[in-house]
């Protein structure tokens, strides 16, 4: 069963950058949706941007200005880059993408900002 893979999370200082990846396990048909969450200790999984297939692009507040999804070089991946990362940024990150067969789940991975 085809999954998203994700890749790039880690411990970083405030202020530092840090781009997610998330790219599907196998072939599967293009996402027309993509979304990032985040789920921080103690706290519900909270959306934090979604990507259009044309591109369009929304954000939360608590991001905006400093968060960017985007597509990635391959087929269906996606992106998120983080900049002047903050320690309310501290979360397990998560992707998930939309096609006509369906939603897809990344695994999740830990971003934690730390000085």
């Amino acid at each position: 069963q085809v999954k998203l893979v994700q890749s790039g999370g880690g411990l970083v200082q405030p202020g530092e950058s840090l781009t997610l990846s998330c790219a599907p396990s196998g072939n599967v048909l293009s996402f027309y949706r993509t979304e990032w969450y985040r789920q921080a200790p103690g706290k519900q999984r909270e959306l934090v941007a979604t990507l259009e297939s044309s591109g369009a692009t929304t954000y939360i507040d608590a991001v905006k200005g400093r968060f960017t999804a985007s597509r990635g070089s391959a087929k269906n991946t996606i992106l998120l880059q983080m900049n002047s990362r903050r320690s309310d940024d501290t979360a397990v990150y998560y992707c998930r993408g939309f096609n006509t067969r369906g939603y897809f789940w990344g695994q999740g991975t830990q971003v934690t900002v730390s000085a």
